[in-house]
């Protein structure tokens, strides 16, 4: 069940994505660019199965991934393939996880450091690749 509502979260998000997409870049706003589309339409050509499958593991990341391949325009068998994968991993890789920490003494002992290494985990990659373009003069 876990496993479904994954895919089917990820699944609503998607739609939502493709249907609002073409009506909200249908001029320049703001922060809504057409450039900004076409960024994503050509990051999500060339990094979107990956980016499916990890966004999974990011906070705040996975609630977006689907959204923005849908208003990126990446096709639904496309994304799907990779969704389940994604599904699949973070569900059965989280419940084992979880399953192996629950019953060690050091981690019922330290419980709040491991929540805080969890979130350290997390943020860091991202962290990592937006001071990365940074560096390399990305505006973004």
């Amino acid at each position: 069940m876990l496993i479904a509502a994954a895919f089917i979260g990820d699944n609503v998000n998607y739609a939502i994505g493709d249907y609002l997409g073409p009506r909200v870049f249908r001029e320049d706003f703001r922060f809504l660019k057409r450039k900004y589309l076409e960024q994503t339409q050509e990051y999500y050509a060339k990094h979107g199965g990956k980016t499916i499958i990890m966004a999974r593991f990011v906070p705040i990341v996975r609630t977006f991934a689907p959204f923005v391949a849908g208003v990126g325009t990446m096709t639904y068998r496309h994304f799907a393939s990779f969704s389940i994968v994604g599904a699949v991993l973070w569900v059965v890789s989280l419940s084992l996880l979880g399953y192996l920490l629950g019953s060690n003494e050091w981690v019922k002992a330290h419980y709040n450091l491991v929540i805080y290494g969890i979130v350290l985990v997390s943020i860091v990659p991202p962290l990592v690749q937006f001071l990365k373009g940074k560096l390399q003069g990305d505006p973004a």
